[in-house]
Formats: C-alpha cells, structure tokens, sequence
C-alpha cells in the first residue's frame, strides 16, 4: 500500500523533508526514481511507494515527518485504539474511505480525527463541510487508517462476496491452534482476507434483510444460507478447507473460545454497518464433520416500528393501542418461536416509552437494548432467574414491566401479583393460539379466579410474506384455493387479490419483507366469568367468536382480500378453524 495518495508533488515534499532530516541519502532517491523510470507506465507507482518497497523509508516515518512538519501530534497505534460509537457517528464511512481518515475521540464539543494526508487539502475542506464541530487533527499511518476503516465501519459494501471468497482461496489457511486477536493487536497478513470474508458474510446477510446466518459445515463443503423472511436461500460459501479458519474467526469476534470444540458455546458480536449498531447472537454446535455456526441478526431498526408497519389493519391497531395503554393487568403474547413476539413486545416498550413512565424488562438474554428502559439479564448460574429479578423489580415501583417468558409457576404467579398490584405486565408464552393462553396459565398452576381478574388479553401472531411493491400485479385465486380458506365467490369478487412475479429486488421469490397476522383475545366480564368457573379452551374460544374474535386465519384472510400478502401464503402458515 502507499504511504499516501501519491502525487509527483506530495511525493516530492515529503523526499525533500526527508533529506534534510538526514533519513535519506541521494543516492537512494536516484536508485528509486531510476527503478520507477525502468519499470515504465506497466507498473505505475509513485516515488514514496517505490522507496517503502525498497524499505529506506517506512510509512510511520512519512507520518512522523508530516506531523512534525505541520505541527500536528502523531496518533498512537490505530490496531489499538478504541474508538466510540459517538465519534464514528459524526463521520460518513463514504468520507473516511475517500480520503483515508477516521474520526478517533469526541472530547466536549470537538472531533479528534486521524488523515493519512494533511497535504490533502480537499480533504480536510471535505472534512469540515461534513462535520458539524470543531476539529483537532492528528496524522496517522495510511496503512492504520485503512485497516481501522473496516474494522470500525464495516467493509466497503461494493466488494461483491464472490471477489473475497476468491482472495481466501489464494490465501493459506492459519494452522490449528493459532490465534488471532479480534481486537488489540494488528492483524497478520495472512489473516487478512479471512477477516474480511467474516466481516462480508455478515454485511451481505445484512444487505439481504437476513434474519439468521447458517455456517454449516459438510462432509465435501462448507455450506452459507441465510435465512431472508422466513425461508432459507443458500449462497456461495467459503472453501472446505477454509472452513476452521473462518469458524474461528467468528468465534473469535463473538469472544467465544477457539480451543473449545466439543460443546456448545453461545456469544455475541457488536458491529457497526454503515454507520448504525447491529447485534449478532451467535451459536457454535459440534458436529461430525466440524462446528456449525449460527449468528442471529439483531437490528434495533425493526424495533421502530409502528401497529401498523408491524401488520395491523386499522381496526386492530386501535384494540391493541387500547389493550397496551392499560394502567395494569397481564397481557400475554403467544406463537411459536420465530412467530415475531419479541418485535411485537419490544414496539409495544417504545410505545409506551415516555418520561412519565418506568419501564423494566428482565430478559433471557437481553436482545437489544432500549435507551430510557432499565433491562435486567438472566443469569441462573448467579440465582437471577425470572423469579427472582421480578421480585426486586417490584421493589423498584415500575409501572411497566416486561418478562421475557412466563416458564414456570413461580415465574407466572410473581407476575400476576403484579399485575393485580397496579402493574401493567407484558409477557410470552408458547402456545398455538390466543384463548389456550388461559389454560397453559392454569397447567402451570395459576388459579382460574387468578387469570380471571389479572389477564387483560392474550394475542397470538404468526409471520406471512408480504408481496413484493415491485413486481405485484392482480391475480386471482382458482376455486379450489379460495375454498381452502373459506372464501366464496361473492366476496372473492370485489377483493383486490395480487401476487409477485418475481424480480431482482425480491430475489425472485415474489415476497419482499413480512407481516404479521394476529388473534385478539380480550378479556371481557363474561369471559371472565367463564374463566373464573374453569371453563375449557373450546368454551372460551367459542364465546370469544361470539364477541367478534377474529382467528389468525381470518385476519389473513382479510390481508390476502386487500392484496398484501397470498391465499397460498396465509393456508401454509395458519389451520383451519375448529369451527
């Protein structure tokens, strides 16, 4: 790499600095304008590289040469700083990968911030029309900068996969055993495309709206798919013999052991892409031929969603507003894993989430985190069960608080003295649809006079794939689709029914992102009555329908009528009604 973005006149200033500081002897500078002069337009380079080949002049001299020129300090070791999220905000990763700068620390109302060049003036006027604050500029190695780019902002998203898988393949595997560190310490070179294939796997899946990625190693291949609304496309994945050094690089950003391959071990990465935060909960599984990784992909920015953006039609909405803005009781949210209910509770927190309000979650493990919510983790190993944190929660005087999962009686019953304690309480639990919450609740060991009065609503929710906005067009249904759904032919008649063709921007699947689709059960006085006497599953759903419960089907129905997501889609999530 050049030491700096090489010009005949930069290159020629920093030569003359170097003489007169004695670094550089004449003849050295004619043998290198001679071997540039020999080597012609075929190999263009300039003068300064062509002296850091030759080794008489390095790229940490050429930065001490400029700061003291220029009277700017020189920046300590960039493998080795740490550098806040705050000040990598205040910089675009389009600016610092142009000019080859990055911002290092915000101190008050200044940016300290590392140039590779501070001849580049276009740089530096780029710089200050960009960033809003004073700034203090430091010179820095170019080759630091660069490898500090990535590692803080992420690889450039324009380098396509298939040109790092590439880069692997010439590259020599590391041997068993070795280590390289995620943080601290430069990178070896030839760990150099490893860790950019790592840091790319995970900013493809990103790109592709994944939600999981599965490194899954094969008896002949190392296996990449990424799971994108729902379903899981394979891609191109690194080679077999590539497989320990990637498995271990990944373990080692999620600070999990790399010696440790005959058990499951659980660990998170915190990266940023393209100037926002992104969690990752990744997995290591032995398995006969090496361990399978799985890295689930949080992105706090599904969290922002509103009722609307999440799947709820207008009417809904406002039930659930209603139910949610409650001054106490237990609201339950029920589906299978995968069904959506942490996005589901987590929009309802930052609903919820005012100044007036106190809001505690205790989690297992915390997922994201909430600016303004006070998240307490599980830790069984240390006695912090469910149980446990709900009852010093409740010395903290919330008026909301969240559990992560209702798993047990003790758990339950805290939660409903909570909830009937002037609490408004926010759980899960996996059951198969809304009214059976009442009866998991009671095989727990709650008693039904208990739910009667604490459970405000259960809901229960499943994910259908919205139809692509690009290649949506009309369609209709054939008879035997609109039966299986219960659909006839007066109502099909005045829907607005559509499926996607397929296009680039959806992969050609057709679907493009999900929804949700939704069963509100809320507790009235006659259901609770029912309740209170012990009534079954089948008495309470019977008597909710009478009072307008919609199933899950239904409400996909109503979403397949208006033309967001297919009759074929809603039929293979949901069941038919018992009715």
């Amino acid at each position: 790499m050049s030491p700096l973005p090489s010009t005949a006149a930069a290159d020629e200033f920093v030569v003359r600095l170097a003489l007169n500081r004695g670094w550089l002897r004449p003849e050295q500078v004619q043998a290198a304008e001679a071997a540039l002069a020999a080597a012609g337009p075929a190999r263009p380079a300039g003068l300064l590289a062509r002296l850091a080949e030759q080794g008489v002049l390095a790229e940490r001299q050429v930065a001490e040469l400029l700061a003291a020129e220029f009277r700017l300090p020189l920046a300590p070791d960039l493998a080795s700083t740490r550098i806040p999220k705050d000040a990598l905000a205040l910089v675009s990763r389009a600016l610092a990968a142009k000019y080859r700068l990055i911002p290092l620390q915000r101190d008050g109302d200044r940016l300290r911030v590392a140039i590779s060049d501070p001849l580049d003036t276009d740089a530096i006027d780029a710089l200050r029309h960009e960033v809003p604050v004073p700034l203090d500029l430091v010179v820095a190695v170019p080759s630091e900068v660069t490898a500090a780019i990535v590692r803080c902002y992420g690889p450039d998203a324009s380098a396509p996969l298939e040109e790092l898988l590439d880069a692997v393949g010439e590259a020599a595997p590391p041997e068993e055993g070795s280590r390289t560190e995620a943080t601290g310490s430069p990178e070896r070179d030839a760990d150099a495309p490893i860790i950019q294939l790592a840091h790319q796997i995970i900013l493809q899946a990103i790109q592709r709206r994944a939600s999981d990625i599965h490194l899954e190693p094969l008896e002949k291949r190392c296996r990449l798919r990424y799971r994108v609304d729902g379903g899981l496309l394979e891609v191109e994945g690194p080679p077999k013999r590539m497989q320990l050094a990637i498995v271990s690089r990944l373990k080692l950003m999620a600070n999990i052991s790399i010696a440790e391959k005959r058990v499951p071990q659980d660990g998170r990465i915190q990266i940023a892409v393209q100037g926002r935060p992104v969690d990752l909960r990744v997995s290591s599984l032995p398995t006969a031929h090496g361990e399978s990784i799985v890295m689930r992909i949080l992105d706090q920015e599904g969290l922002r969603l509103g009722l609307g953006e999440l799947g709820f039609l207008a009417d809904d909405a406002v039930t659930f507003d209603r139910m949610i803005t409650l001054p106490d009781g237990l609201l339950l949210i029920t589906g299978p894993t995968g069904s959506g209910k942490t996005t589901t509770l987590y929009s309802c927190l930052q609903r919820l989430n005012q100044t007036d309000r106190k809001i505690i979650t205790v989690e297992d493990p915390v997922e994201f985190q909430l600016d303004g919510i006070n998240q307490v983790p599980v830790r069984p190993d240390l006695g912090l069960t469910f149980a446990a944190a709900l009852r010093s929660i409740l010395r903290q005087a919330p008026n909301v608080i969240m559990v992560g999962e209702i798993r047990d009686r003790e758990t339950a019953e805290i939660a409903l003295h909570a909830a009937l304690t002037g609490h408004m309480v926010f759980s899960t639990l996996h059951t198969n649809d809304a009214p059976r919450a009442v009866s998991r609740l009671v095989d727990l060991g709650i008693k039904p006079f208990l739910v009667s009065t604490a459970l405000r609503a259960a809901m229960a929710q499943r994910l259908v794939r919205r139809i692509c906005p690009r290649c949506r067009r009309p369609d209709m249904p054939g008879p035997v689709e609109l039966r299986s759904v219960g659909i006839d032919a007066a109502r099909a008649a005045s829907a607005t029914f559509a499926r996607g063709d397929g296009c680039a921007y959806c992969n050609g699947t057709g679907y493009r992102g999900r929804m949700g689709i939704f069963e509100i059960f809320s507790i009235n006085e006659e259901l609770q009555g029912l309740i209170h006497e012990g009534s079954g599953t089948s008495a309470l759903r019977q008597k909710a329908r009478e009072l307008g419960m919609r199933t899950m089907r239904e409400d996909g129905v109503r979403k397949a009528i208006a033309g967001l997501t297919t009759i074929t889609e809603v039929a293979s999530i949901t069941v038919g009604d018992a009715s």
